[in-house]
Order: structure tokens, then sequence, then C-alpha cells
């Protein structure tokens, strides 16, 4: 499905045309589901016409209208998700299909396919009663998503599961789905996009960033990147970090915080590390790609301590970099890292309750501990493990095959 190769899609009244939904869209992403939409939209675009509908205002391409609160919002942050939702909905006339991403959406994709009679396919990227730590962060809005989600859901001509962990979460969640319409596609990576410097001009820039935030290139360092947030584990991973072995290193690429709270629980861990051991290195503000390349590139492994993770795109951009990944076995990561090929699982038994708060956390983080000074004890096996972990984004995830798979979807669902 490669450029060169577009075939158009065609229904018996012409070019199949998708209205793509979601809060995020370039250039305002803030985690992995704005990744997803960017890069499915421009492989859907070789075959069939797209039109993608998002917050946060215009946009210069004809083909994104960009939505501000329908007047001017009601000052609720849930409540105003809505206020999106209906231009949005009203606007996917002449569509054949609309297709919604995560809660801020998927009302407009609901309404949309009652209101012009056509299907509606939504992706699921993380599910709200899996994620019951945000009733910290929305208060009585938690209900607002859930109920919101739980309603598209159920409705929906289909649902893509980015993994066959979130299959089984999703019919877990909402058992009155019918399996048939939960279909797996994988999440993607755009491989040439994530590639280590090659040329003089790339690793000279690359030395620059390295050395503007002081990570030496001559010890052992591992790399978390995500939002602060309870499902990235991040606090667990910091009281790991007080296990390892002092020569190496820690970069956190961590900022956009949830909460006061779990700001304030993440600020405090990691100015008792830099107290007592030197190389933890906090970078909070969000890095252009090229600078986070240099950053991954740098460093020996990178640590994904989830505790909810229905795949994991950071996994997919740190293998395709070259690095080896250390993650927690839960979700739809071992989907994506092979242990002992491409990096290292970290076993965790959670509550069933929809935390996933380990049911040991002391034996989670002593794991985690062990299992990273594992993972860099050895350069040249980590070294190996990166090269593999590069070639398995590159041959299992690549962006035209997900294009495909999200293509067979629409026609099935379209007849």
């Amino acid at each position: 499905m490669g450029k060169g190769r577009a075939q158009s899609v065609s229904t018996s009244v012409g070019v199949m045309r998708t209205d793509i939904l979601t809060r995020e869209y370039p250039p305002h992403i803030y985690g992995g589901a704005g990744v997803h939409v960017t890069e499915l939209a421009a492989v859907l675009r070789e075959h069939i016409e797209v039109e993608v509908r998002a917050f946060d205002g215009q946009r210069a391409d004809p083909h994104v209208t960009g939505y501000e609160a329908l007047g001017g919002g009601v000052g609720d942050a849930s409540l105003d998700v809505l206020a999106h939702n209906l231009p949005m909905a009203k606007d996917c006339a002449g569509a054949d299909i609309v297709h919604s991403h995560t809660w801020y959406a998927n009302m407009a994709g609901h309404l949309a396919a009652r209101l012009h009679g056509i299907p509606h396919v939504l992706s699921a990227h993380s599910l709200e009663p899996l994620r019951p730590w945000k009733a910290e962060q929305l208060g009585g809005g938690y209900a607002v998503s859930s109920w919101i989600e739980k309603t598209a859901y159920e409705a929906a001509d289909g649902v893509i599961a980015v993994s066959a962990g979130m299959r089984n979460d999703i019919l877990r969640c909402y058992p009155v789905i019918d399996p048939t319409k939960v279909r797996v596609v994988h999440n993607g990576i755009d491989v040439d996009a994530w590639v280590a410097p090659n040329t003089d001009e790339e690793k000279s820039a690359a030395d620059a960033v390295v050395a503007h935030w002081g990570i030496d290139r001559n010890r052992p360092a591992l790399v978390f990147v995500g939002r602060i947030t309870r499902q990235k584990g991040l606090p667990y991973f910091l009281r790991a970090v007080e296990q390892l072995p002092p020569e190496i290193q820690v970069v956190l690429c961590a900022g956009a915080p949830d909460t006061k709270e779990i700001a304030a629980e993440v600020a405090g861990a990691v100015a008792k590390l830099q107290e007592t051991r030197d190389g933890v290195i906090w970078i909070e503000k969000h890095l252009p790609r090229a600078e986070l390349v240099a950053v991954l590139d740098a460093c020996t492994a990178f640590v994904c301590p989830s505790i909810y993770e229905p795949l994991g795109i950071v996994n997919l951009e740190a293998m395709a970099v070259g690095l080896p990944v250390v993650a927690s076995a839960t979700g739809g990561i071992p989907e994506v890292v092979v242990d002992g090929e491409t990096g290292l699982l970290v076993p965790i038994d959670q509550v069933t309750d929809g935390t996933g708060t380990p049911l040991r956390p002391d034996e989670f983080v002593s794991d985690l501990a062990a299992a990273l000074t594992d993972a860099v004890s050895d350069v040249e096996r980590a070294r190996r493990w990166g090269q593999a972990g590069r070639a398995r984004a590159t041959q299992d995830f690549s962006w035209d095959t997900i294009g495909e798979r999200t293509l067979g979807v629409y026609r099935e669902i379209l007849g």
C-alpha cells in the first residue's frame, strides 16, 4: 500500500469517503492516539477520500476541519467535549462511513451515524472502565466520559481494537457487544521517521542535543517517554531506579501531568533520586521528533512500566530507533515486545478493579529493577535486541499494513 501503488476504493456512487473524528490532529498532538490518527489519515488518503474533523480550531489543510466548542462551551471539560461533537456530527453529511477515535470524539461518530444514516466505526485506544483514576482528574466528568464511551461502543457498527489484549478488554467491559463486530488492527509505526541519526550532519545535530541535556554516551542509560499519568506507571519506575547500580543513567522525557497530585508525586520522587545519585535527567518539555530520536539513540534501553497499555506506540518508536524495550507484561505490550528477542517483559499480577494496580507492588518494582539492570549489563546483547526490534517494527507494524487492514474493515461493514 506504499506510494506509487495507490488504487482508489469505490462505493456504488463513487470513491469511498471516510470522515475521521478525533480530538488530536497536528499541530495539536498529546499522545499515541493523535499519532495514530495522523498516520492513518495519511495512508488512507492514498486510496479513499478522507476528511478529518478535530478539536482545537481551524487548520490550513482544506481536508481538515478544526472545531472550537459550540457557543464557546459551558466551562465544564466533559460537557464541552459534547459542544465540539455536535457540529462535527452535523458536518459528516456526505460521508460513506465515520471513524471516531477516543471518547472525545465517539459521540460525534454515534450522532453522525444516526443523523446521516451511515455506519460508525470506532478505534479503541483505551477504555474508560479501565482508567478509574481519571475520576481524580475529571471528577463527575469521568461519569460523563464513561457514558459517552459505553453508548458509542454498544451501538457502533464496528469496533477496531489496537491489540488482541484490547479486544478481550472490550468484550469484558461491554459484554453486550457482538464479538464479531470487534476486529484487531494493530497500531503502526513510520519506521522511516524513527531512525537513528545516519549522516554526519544528523549525528552532529544529535550530539548537540545529547550534550545539551547532559547525557553521557559512555554510561549505560535507560529512557522513559510518556505523559505523567497513573496508567504509565512512572512512580513504579522511579522506585525501581532506587535499586539500580549507580552507574546507570536515567532519562525521563515526561510531562503533561494529568493532575496536580501525580505531578507533585513524580516531582518529589525525582528530587529524592537526584539527591542520592547522579545521572537522573528530567526533560519536561515536549521534544521535536528529531531531538527525541537523538535522546533515544543515546540511551541503552527503553523502559515502559505501564500498568495499562492497550498496545504502546512509544515502544514501537523506541524499537524503530533501535532500542531494546523493557516493559511490563500487560495489555497489548506482549504483542509488540518479544521477551528475550527484542527486550524483556516484566511479569505483573494486577487487581481486576480497573485500576491495574499491581497485586504485589514491591515485587513488581524489584522485578522491574532486576530486568532493567540485566538489559543494560550486556551492551552488545542490547544492540542485537535493538536491531531485532527495528526489524520487527518494520515487518509487522508498518502503516501500509495497518491501512490495508482498516480498509478491509470499512469494506466489510459497507458490504
